[in-house]
């Protein structure tokens, strides 16, 4: 202390002062003086002496340790010491960089490695040093503060750098216990032991103990830090104690860390126990007290202090001195006298929590036999315990109110708990989210309610195998008048999963056995069962049908009706119900045939009295003779193509010259001879056959004009219309003199040229068509 003055007037002088962000000096202060008057700077602890410093070396004009004013910030130490894996300038505010720091030959901790049970440090940061206490307990307050906290991301989740408070006696080979602790644990405390969380990555950590995310406006360069913690050493009085501060990067140099002590700090201690929060579920109860103990040895006085008034003093020598009994709500200091004049401090807050508000209730179960005794599922009765507060859970369950005040002898089968006498009384153990409890009485009671349902009909399939689709909600319908308004309605195979409510049916169920079947049905009111009572399942005769078909109706003209009818495979018995639907509109009813006139789809519903249907589709399709639209004729025998268009809603095939000969689906013929042809086309359908007469351009071969009847005029075969796109045909002999020019070709050559027979011989012709094309061949006279 004798130096402090001095010490802040340095301070002053060679920081720069900010209202917002925190300042560092890693320049003006020796390690020693770091521990000695900034840490400690208290006389009762004595042999302060640093034994050894390392940290990155930035140059000489920065380091990664010194001192740090927060004065005038938000930050909750005032001034302390830092130690970081970075350099100290990168450490104050506002957070809007990255603190990513290395230095050379900047190495690791292996003590550190060792006590946490990690490896792979680098850039650690080492302050040792040595003291001794005239009290049996020493500690200090830090804040841990980190860039690898990054809110709403998954790294927070898996990497943290590594720091510890590591202390052992001086001499001794023991090894270093680490007191960077998470409270009430031997947890260490990292990014990732104390954490909020990140949704959908990990859960939260020890999230009382974590500070905040930092945004731009804080006062140091780190995206998280840790709320204050308090690290607490027990020792030996006038033993001298070896602590090592440090902290390092983990596996690679990114994302600087950073611890703070605050100054001062460090002083004589008296664990008085822990503090008593609501917030971490361990406050105390209502009704309950709680026992303080600073007591150490020595013949020491104690003071008592509730919210700072005095409320206990015990003199020094004097018996049961250093216990204090707490009957409510507070903040609890103790000052322990020491007979050397030093003070030892105690802090602790003691909060109260309610105790969960329950209700006695009853729990019904159904008793088929009617002996008042069955199976409960106790956890049914959990709104009713709580009062439908979903901040109460049931801890256990017990045979008698002692055993559940004590939390002994729970029963081992609350879900399947069967009770030896009727009208039995368990309790539960009801906790709130405070861990506060009380007991409630459950009576276990029987209801004998029957409910009469009448049986439920399913009709067989297509396939009769004794098998049908049932709608199990149409029992709760029928039974609507027997159950009360907030029933709940289940189905189950067997008694056993309906009383345990195991493997309940959806509303659509096959049946399993056969025919028939009996299934159980479970009625439920609040949380209770009101019935459990039973239903059968028959299964009906369904008619048999026959498939679906399509069938053709011919509409050329006059046509008699199409008689279609049910289908039914079975025997035909008088009493079946037939209902026609054409297109979707009923047009006849109970008539087992039906006569179309028309196309279209016709449905058949074929109904047993016992009310099952079947139905079947007749799709009607028309068709009718063919129409022709055109014959085109391209080319001229023999090197001609016909194409015959047809139009019709029938399915076509089509022959030629031979009405009872080979027929196809094409169309179109090729290389057909000269001269007339009749064509046949026919309904594949059977609705007819119509025929046309075509005709085929050609010029003869030869012709024989020797006085008989037997070709004795050449002359083009074909029709008039055919005939219309010749222009002129030319006659020349075989020395190409022109013997005949012939522009009506009715008549044709006779074998005259001026009336003089022409010789027997081969002849050329050249006929021009209108389209400014010419076909040239020859023929031969034969006399």
């Amino acid at each position: 202390m004798k130096q402090s003055i001095l010490f802040l007037v340095c301070t002053f002088f060679f920081m720069f002062t900010n209202a917002q962000n925190i300042t560092v000096d890693s320049q003006n202060y020796t390690p020693q003086q770091l521990v000695e008057n900034i840490l400690i700077d208290s006389d009762c602890i004595n042999n302060i002496n640093v034994t050894s410093v390392v940290g990155g070396d930035f140059g000489g004009i920065d380091q990664s340790y010194g001192y740090f004013d927060a004065t005038g910030t938000t930050f909750p130490f005032q001034s302390g010491i830092i130690l970081s894996t970075g350099r100290l300038n990168n450490v104050p505010g506002p957070n809007a960089s990255l603190s990513d720091d290395n230095a050379t030959d900047w190495v690791g901790d292996a003590d550190l490695e060792y006590v946490l049970s990690e490896s792979g440090t680098i850039n650690a940061t080492i302050l040792e040093f040595e003291f001794t206490s005239v009290a049996s307990q020493v500690s200090f307050n830090y804040i841990f503060a980190s860039e690898e906290y990054q809110e709403n991301n998954a790294n927070t989740c898996q990497f943290s750098d590594l720091f510890g408070f590591l202390i052992r006696r001086s001499g001794s080979q023991d090894q270093y216990s680490n007191i960077a602790i998470v409270p009430n644990t031997n947890i260490p405390v990292k990014v990732t032991t104390v954490t909020p969380g990140v949704p959908g990555s990990c859960p939260p950590e020890n999230e009382t103990y974590f500070g905040s995310f930092n945004d731009s406006t804080a006062p140091i360069n780190f995206n998280g830090q840790t709320d204050v913690l308090t690290a607490t050493a027990n020792v030996i009085p006038y033993e001298t104690y070896q602590v090592k501060l440090v902290i390092a990067d983990e596996f690679n140099y990114r994302y600087d860390s950073a611890v703070f002590l605050e100054a001062g700090s460090f002083e004589l201690s008296s664990d008085i126990g822990p503090n008593r929060l609501i917030a971490t579920a361990n406050a105390l109860c209502e009704g309950e007290s709680a026992i303080l103990n600073a007591y150490q040895e020595g013949p020491n006085a104690y003071n008592w202090y509730k919210d700072d008034i005095l409320v206990q003093s015990d003199p020094a020598g004097c018996t049961d001195c250093g216990i204090y009994t707490v009957t409510e709500a507070g903040n609890y200091k103790v000052e322990v006298l020491l007979a050397d004049g030093c003070i030892a401090y105690g802090e602790a807050t003691v909060e109260y929590a309610l105790l969960p508000v329950v209700s006695d209730s009853i729990l019904v179960e159904c008793d088929l036999n009617q002996d008042g005794l069955t199976t409960y599922n106790l956890f049914n009765a959990i709104s009713d315990l709580t009062i439908q507060n979903q901040n109460l859970f049931i801890d256990n369950f017990f045979l008698s109110e002692a055993d559940a005040i004590n939390n002994l002898n729970p029963i081992t089968n609350p879900q399947s708990f069967e009770n030896t006498t009727p009208f039995q009384t368990v309790f539960a153990r009801v906790k709130n989210t405070a861990n506060c409890t009380d007991i409630a009485a459950l009576e276990l009671q029987t209801s004998n309610n029957i409910i009469n349902i009448p049986d439920l009909k399913g009709c067989d399939g297509a396939i009769v195998d004794g098998f049908a689709t049932f709608d199990l909600s149409e029992i709760e319908t029928s039974i609507l008048d027997q159950i009360p308004t907030d029933a709940i309605v289940n189905y189950f195979e067997t008694e056993d999963d309906a009383f345990f409510e195991t493997n309940p049916l959806s509303s659509s169920f096959v049946n399993t056995i056969v025919n028939s079947q009996t299934l159980y049905v479970k009625v439920s009111s609040n949380n209770q069962c009101f019935s459990i009572s039973t239903v059968n399942l028959n299964v009906l005769y369904t008619p048999l049908l026959e498939a679906n078909e399509t069938l053709v109706y011919c509409i050329n003209g006059l046509q008699e009706p199409l008689t279609i009818f049910g289908g039914v495979l079975n025997d035909l018995p008088n009493n079946y119900y037939y209902e026609w639907q054409f297109n979707g509109t009923t047009t006849a009813i109970n008539t087992l045939f039906y006569e179309v006139i028309e196309a279209g789809s016709y449905t058949v519903i074929v109904t047993d009295p016992n009310g099952c249907s079947s139905s079947r589709t007749i799709t009607v399709l028309p068709s009718a003779l063919a129409t022709i639209e055109s014959v085109n004729n391209v080319g001229i025998t023999p090197n001609n193509v016909v194409t015959i268009e047809i139009s019709g809603e029938g399915d076509y095939e089509i022959a030629i010259d031979d009405e009872d000969g080979i027929y196809r689906d094409n169309f179109e013929f090729t290389n057909i001879t000269q001269g007339f042809h009749t064509i046949y086309i026919r309904d594949k359908n059977g609705c007819g056959t119509i025929e046309e007469i075509i005709s085929v351009l050609g010029f003869p071969k030869f012709f024989t004009p020797n006085g008989d009847d037997d070709n004795p005029i050449w002359k083009v075969s074909g029709t008039e219309e055919q005939f219309q796109q010749i222009t002129s045909i030319e006659i020349y002999n075989r020395y190409g003199k022109l013997i005949s020019q012939q522009t009506n070709y009715f008549d044709g050559w006779d074998g005259q040229l001026e009336g003089k027979q022409q010789p027997s011989d081969d002849y050329w012709y050249v006929a021009n068509f209108i389209d400014g094309t010419t076909y040239t061949g020859h023929f031969a006279l034969r006399r």
